[in-house]
Order: C-alpha cells, then structure tokens, then sequence
C-alpha cells in the first residue's frame, strides 16, 4: 500500500469516522463484559459547538476511548437538553420576525413552532461533536423532551408530591423580565454594577420635619408600605410612633422600629417595600404591612405607578429622580457600586417578586447526597478534591428547590384544577388520572376532563436532567429493565465546576432517592477555556475561535492535543492556538517516523546487530515505564500529564532515540527480527496515543497491516504492564549524556559526522558497557578505549566524574577550524574596541547611568578573556 508523503487529515478524518460507524464500534449492548458508562453533559438544543464542549467531550471521548481498548464494554450516552428559557427565548425571536406574537398562540399552537425549531436547528451539536471525534453510542441519543424522558420527569413530580415533598407556595423568587419567567438562586449570577445611592426626604405627617432614607432602587418608593427604624437609634427617637408621607403618590405609612436596621447604613431610616425585596417582606410579615407590587411581568410599571404606568423600570428610575428633585425631596445623590442580580440565560437583571410557585423540599434529600460525596466512605469522588468544600457550602445551606417556570417550552406540571380556591388541585401522571382523584377528593363523581384545567406551568429545565443518568436507560418507567441494571451506576462524569450544584449535586439526590445509589463514581471538574490575558472565551469580546475552523486548520488530533496539552483538572485552561499547531506537528512527526521505518527493505537473513537488540530492551523497559506513569495519571484524572508522557516518549524516547539506534546504514537494509519489534513497539505507542489521537493511530494503524474489522485499533487490546529494568534505563540515561558531549564537540569544532574518530574513557564511575555499541554508533566512532590517563593532546569533557577525550589529531579540519578562530578573533577585537573607544569618553561615563556604565565595563572584561582563549585556541593549533 503506497503511503503518502504528507498526513492529510481533512482526508482521514472522515474516512474513520465513517468505518467506526459502520462496523458499529460506538454501540453498545449489556453483556459479560465489565461496563463503563459515560452520560453526556447534555448541551442545551440551541447550541453550537464552543471551547468549552472541544474540552469536555475530548476529555471524555479520551476515557471511553481507553475503556475500550481495556475490554470494558463503554457505552457513552450523547443527548441534549431542552433549555426552557434558552429554546423559547429562539423561537418567540423567530416568530417576532415572522410578525407573530407568542401571546397570540395557543399553547399547542406554540409547542408546534418550537418543536419545529428543534427540529431544525438542534442536532447541529451533535454532528459538529461528531467531528471531534466523539465515539457516542449515537444510537441511544436522548433529548429531554423526547416522551419516555417527560414521562419519567412527571412520574417523579407526582411521586414526590404524593411524598409531601413537593407544594405550592406564595413566596419572593427571582424573576426574570425578559423570559418573565421565576428563577432559581443558582440560575441568578451576580455582578458588580456601578449606581447611584439616592437619599430622599419623606414628610412626617402633621409636622413640618422630614426623614431621609437612602436607596439604590428611587423608582420603588411608590411600593412603600413603612419606613423602619432601629429602637436603639437615639437619632431618631423623636420619630417612634409617628408616621410618614410617600412622596408622589402621598401615601401615609407607619414608622416602625425593628432590630433588623443597619444603624452604619445610610442614614438609618429604611423604607420597607416588602413586594420588592426578600428581607423587606419578612419584616412586611412580622409587622403585618400592606403588600404593594407595582410592577407588571415585564418590570413594566402598573397603576400603582401612576402616571409612570407602562413605562420600564429604569425609564422610570431615570424620571422619578427628576421629579423628586423637582419637588425638593433630593437631599443629596452619591456614586454607588452594587452587586445585581442578573439572569444566568437572558442576562437581564433580575427583580425580587411575590408569586405563586411550585417548590421542592430538600432538607431531608439532601442527606444521602452530602455523605455521598463527604461522608467516610468516598462513595463519589470529586476531581480535584479542591471541589469538596464548594460542594459542603451548598449543600449544607441548600434551599426549598423552586421547579416551576412560566413558560410554554418544557414537561408542563401535572397539577390539574377543579375550582377557584388555591388547594383546589389535584396531581396526577394523566388527566384520565386527575378526574378520578378529583371525583374522591371533591366526593363530585360528576366532574368530568371538561371541569378540569392542567397547571399552565412547565417544569425547571434541571428538574428533567437531575434524572439523566436514570431516565437515559428508562430506569425511572422501568427500574428493573437490563439497561439500567447493567449500566447503572455509570463510572465517570466530566463536566465544569460552574454547575456543580446545578447538575451534578441534583443527580446525587435524585440517584439516591430513585435507585439508592450514586448515579457515578467520579466527577472530573474541568477548568474554564480562557485566552491568554487569562479573559473568559465569549462572543462579545470576539475572543473564542470557531470551533470547526480550528478541526479544518490544525485536524482534530491536533486540536484534542491542543486542547489537553494544558488542561489540568479544575484549573482554567489558557488556550493558545498555537498549541493546536504543536498538536499538529506531533502528528506529522509520528507520520514520517513511520513513514521512515515502513521504507526499510528487510533482509531476511542478516542477524541482528547488538546495538537494535539493546536498544529494543531499553525502549521496552522505557515504554513499561511510561505505562506505568500513564495508568497513574488516569487514575488520578490527570490526562493532561497522561499526554505529555505519551508526547514525550514517542518525540523523545521513540523518535530520537530508539529509530537512531536501529536505523540501518544509507541504502542498507535491515533485519527482520529488529524490524518486527520496532513495529510491535510502534503498534504499542500507537494504543495508548490513540484515546487522544485516534484518527491518525487508526490511519497508520492500518497501513502497518491488512486488518478485519475485528483487528481495529478502536478495539485492539491496551498494552499490558510487564517488569521494568530500571538498571537498563539508568544505563541508557548515562549514555545519552556521553553520546551528547560526543555530538557538541562535532558541532563546536566542525568534525564532520560521517568521519569515524577515536574516542577514550577512564571510567571512574565504573560504568558497565551494555550502551557501548550503541554510543560508538550514534557517535560515529572508531572504537571506544578504556585508559588510566588523559590523553594528551585531547578535547575532553565530563560525565559526573567519568573523563572523555576525542585526539584533535585526525578528527579535525586544522585548517577550518584556524579559519573559524581567526575570524572569531577578528570580530571580537573589533568589537572590543567599540566599547573601550565608549569607555574613554569621559562624557558618556560622567552622564550616563551607573548601570549602563558598569554594563560596558562588563562587555570589555568578557571581550578580553574570549580573546585570551581565543589566542591561546589558535597557538595549540599551529604548534
């Protein structure tokens, strides 16, 4: 089979792809094997491939592709996630172009246009992963709207509410006005927003004093339904039991004391707006205070706000404070940096807001997930253990779990209304369901489907993937069926710290209350993609490269290299593409290092020579060596190192060394047992590279032979670990350094390499002569002399205390090198003079900088003593 000269990925890649899918490598089935399970991060269905999925589904492609080079039967698990608020926020922009307003549709109408959409637009992450290289079971891809996977979801909201873990409640959520829909806590980012702290003069009724409170937020005052003060406060004795005007709306309101108010903040009168602020509704609910929402869903104003009704909360903020001003009620405006809330998806920023919603009670699930994962046991380990703090903050100050969102896109809550009151509810898996509970609740055997009306909101997005290590192999509908039983619990999820408690943490509780077991056994938490100057990879700053431009440039070997050559577990990656181009040139090395040794003729007679047959005994016990390093690494999920020691055993130890010890002489050929084992060592190099480089071992894996699809490399069997001669490699260590010195005196004195020369030891390290031969020949020596003296008349050199020597006589060009010293001698007086001339002018020592001065002395002292050696160079030469 003719081999090219050049590696062509774009030419490989697809090639590959196509033959592990046909031959069905990617599948799996429950067998006798051992299995490793992979679940997928799932990615939201609206997106597309960015450098943070390149490194997370490289990670994880690298860990089943080992797997199954181990004989494990790896199934790993691809899907996406509906994305409530991403996916509905797509479609309503789709529509608005269209000229249609979501709030025209009915809810079917809707869920058409966004299925639609999904169908369009939401495999495009998958296939792109598909170029990367990822070895899914994409035979078992799931989406989390798919109908066994909604089924599953409701199922497991009517058991936990028939539990008593699930309620309604009236409660202060995070609303988003954009998506106008409630938010959970870790869905809510905080950021620091430069303001303004705006201190507001409020009337005392029926006197002439005022009060002044402070505030970040002027457009809330027309929500105030108190103004608090501290009792110990004795500035404001005078106000205890008295009463306030709201400017602008002039709405009297109670001064109440309360131990709640920071007497350092502002100027210790707080107003109490408790429809607007989480703190403010407690102290609403302790001194029974009228609740006041001014806004509309949209942070819009309503008729509570006046003549500002309809216009937008910083629209209003922006006016209020001139018509405060107006009126006189400004004392004084200060610049103010404050920390907002701001939605996760939408980025809009978040307002408090009283609403009714669906909450999920954790205290008590939580307990199996906290000793999971802290407990003695280590049933869960995190990578790196680092984690484990951030894991024991939230999850010993966790809260009631708020699952309900107000949107059309998502598993629609299975409560069903049969009257006004609010416990008017039932909740069941179907409607066919409810009617019955509600006819038994309600003792009516007369209410039929046409009585009741289903809850209109969908469930959190999270309350669908906190199941996916289950409900991927329908194992909350079926627990007993043979996928669940043979895959569950799966064995390494990769994922990113930032939804440690948003994913990971929920599929701990969930896998505890629905299997009684962890859902995996590790969790390796992979850093954030950043550019050089350390920014965080984002489209605004147009500083994340395109994932595919990068597979088209560099192959997606060499962005896998890339991409893990400085990825360490839980520490940001700084990406850089020029490690894609270092990842690229490896390939190409280790494409005409086989390019090299697959043009060796063989002569089936020749014996093998002593130097191939050392040197293969080395580089087995070399590659026996890094195995062992390699093996390590994974265990501690260190894949990054894991690569370097591949890199550097294949550049390193393969390339330079053991091709150069066997390699035969110009237009010789070769013997066949030396050729066989320096291929069995290639195939060898060629497994534990492939995990991160697969289409270019797989390339060349068979070129080496004809092979069945049986014989793949994607199935081939991982090297097995055998002795280590750590005395060989010691040995091999001190002969690389003699072979070293040989090679620099060649290139210092110009002794042409194809010239065979003498070389003498005195051996006081008493080293053995195993590497000898091999020392002669990559040194291209005449023989090697084991002597008691120095030989005179010698270059020489040091090997800890081992004394080496190479006669000048024969084995260099007098001539040249005289040439070569004299021009080196000319140059440097020359340039010794420069500076002394510098040095005698008395100006330039008397004005210029100490050190710049003592830098010139420092180039004359240098200059003097090259010359000196030079000079004294060039007189053993002519003598």
């Amino acid at each position: 089979m003719q081999i090219p000269s050049k590696y062509d990925a774009s030419k490989v890649e697809s090639k590959w792809y196509d033959y592990w899918m046909t031959h069905n490598y990617f599948h799996s089935e429950p067998d006798e094997r051992e299995p490793y399970t992979i679940v997928i991060p799932p990615p939201n269905v609206t997106g597309v491939l960015h450098m943070g999925h390149m490194l997370n589904n490289t990670i994880q492609d690298v860990l089943i592709r080992r797997a199954r080079l181990q004989g494990k039967n790896a199934c790993w698990v691809p899907g996406t996630d509906h994305a409530s608020i991403a996916t509905e926020a797509k479609v309503v922009a789709k529509l608005k172009e269209q000229g249609i307003d979501k709030n025209d549709l009915t809810r079917e109408e809707f869920l058409q246009h966004a299925w639609e959409w999904t169908h369009e637009y939401g495999g495009v992450i998958l296939e792109q992963l598909k170029k990367l290289g990822c070895s899914c079971d994409w035979e078992r891809t799931k989406f989390t709207m798919d109908d066994d996977m909604s089924e599953a979801v409701i199922k497991v909201f009517v058991d936990l509410y028939n539990k008593g873990l699930i309620y309604r409640g009236y409660r202060m959520v995070n609303w988003d006005p954009e998506a106008k829909t409630t938010l959970s806590d870790e869905e809510v980012e905080y950021v620091d927003k430069q303001g303004k702290l705006y201190h507001i003069n409020y009337k005392i009724e029926g006197t002439d004093e005022v009060l002044t409170i402070a505030t970040t937020r002027p457009e809330t005052i027309l929500g105030d339904s108190a103004i608090c003060i501290n009792p110990s406060d004795e500035r404001h004795f005078n106000l205890k039991g008295k009463k306030a005007i709201v400017p602008i709306c002039n709405r009297v309101i109670p001064i109440i004391e309360d131990e709640y108010v920071d007497v350092e903040f502002g100027t210790g009168c707080l107003k109490v707006t408790p429809a607007h602020d989480e703190n403010d509704k407690i102290l609403g609910d302790k001194h029974n205070l009228e609740v006041i929402d001014i806004f509309n869903e949209d942070a819009t104003l309503n008729s509570y706000g006046l003549h500002y009704e309809g216009q937008d909360r910083f629209e209003v903020r922006t006016a209020i404070v001139k018509e405060l001003d107006a009126l006189g009620l400004i004392s004084k405006i200060e610049d103010y940096n404050n920390r907002v809330g701001i939605s996760e998806r939408t980025k809009a920023i978040i307002e408090p807001r009283l609403s009714d919603q669906w909450f999920l009670k954790m205290e008590d699930l939580v307990k199996p997930a906290i000793k999971a994962v802290l407990g003695e046991n280590n049933d869960i380990q995190l990578f790196p253990k680092k984690f484990e703090n951030t894991y024991r903050h939230w999850m010993e100050n966790i809260r009631d779990w708020n699952i309900s969102r107000q949107l059309l896109w998502g598993q629609q809550i299975p409560a069903y209304y049969y009257g006004d009151g609010k416990e008017d509810f039932v909740v069941a898996e179907t409607l066919e369901d409810a009617v019955k509970i509600a006819q038994e609740k309600t003792g009516n055997a007369k209410l039929e489907v046409s009585n009741l009306r289903q809850e209109t909101d969908a469930l959190d997005t999270w309350f669908s993937s906190w199941l996916w290590p289950m409900s991927v192999f329908d194992g909350i509908r079926n627990p007993e069926n043979k996928d669940i039983k043979y895959y569950y619990p799966t064995n390494d999820l990769v994922t990113g710290p930032d939804i440690l408690f948003f994913w990971v943490a929920r599929m701990i509780i969930a896998g505890y209350e629905y299997k009684g077991e962890k859902p995996f056994k590790n969790v390796y938490l992979t850093g954030l993609v950043r550019d050089k100057q350390r920014r965080k990879m984002s489209k605004s700053l147009g500083n994340s490269p395109d994932a595919l431009k990068l597979i088209e440039a560099y192959g997606a070997d060499g962005v896998r290299v890339g991409l893990l050559l400085s990825s360490a577990a839980g520490n940001d990656l700084l990406f850089d593409e020029a490690l894609c181009q270092q990842g690229k040139g490896f390939g190409n090395k280790i494409w005409n290092a086989f390019r090299l040794v697959q043009g060796w003729e063989i002569d089936e007679d020749l014996m093998q020579p002593e130097t191939a047959k050392v040197g293969l005994e080395w580089y087995s016990s070399k590659f026996q060596k890094a195995l062992t390093e390699i093996e390590d690494h994974f265990s501690k999920y260190r894949l990054s190192d894991a690569l370097m020691t591949i890199y550097k055993l294949i550049m390193d130890d393969f390339s330079s060394w053991l091709l150069e010890i066997v390699k035969p002489a110009y237009q010789k050929p070769i013997d066949r047992k030396t050729y066989n084992a320096v291929i069995a060592a290639f195939e060898d190099n060629l497994k534990v590279l492939h995990p991160f480089m697969p289409f270019l071992t797989e390339e060349i894996w068979q070129f080496i032979a004809e092979r069945s699809p049986k014989e793949a490399l994607i199935v081939a069997k991982w090297p097995e670990t055998k002795a280590i001669n750590q005395n060989l490699i010691s040995e091999f260590d001190f002969a690389t350094e003699v072979i070293s010195g040989i090679r620099t005196i060649r290139k210092q004195k110009n002794i042409a390499f194809k010239d065979a020369i003498p070389f003498s030891v005195i051996n006081n390290e008493n080293t053995k002569i195993t590497f000898d031969a091999v020392i002669a020949k990559l040194g291209n020596l005449e023989c090697i002399n084991y002597v008691n003296e120095a030989v005179e008349g010698a270059l020489t050199y040091r090997v800890k205390s081992n004394e080496y020597f190479i006669p000048m006589s024969g084995a260099i060009d007098i001539e040249a090198e005289i040439k070569k010293l004299t021009e080196e001698l000319n140059y440097t007086e020359g340039f010794l003079k420069s500076v002394q001339k510098k040095l005698s002018n008395e100006r330039f020592v008397n004005n210029a900088p100490e050190q710049v001065v003592a830098s010139e002395k420092k180039k004359e002292a240098d200059a003097l003593a090259k010359i000196e050696t030079i000079k004294s160079s060039l007189a053993s030469l002519e003598s």
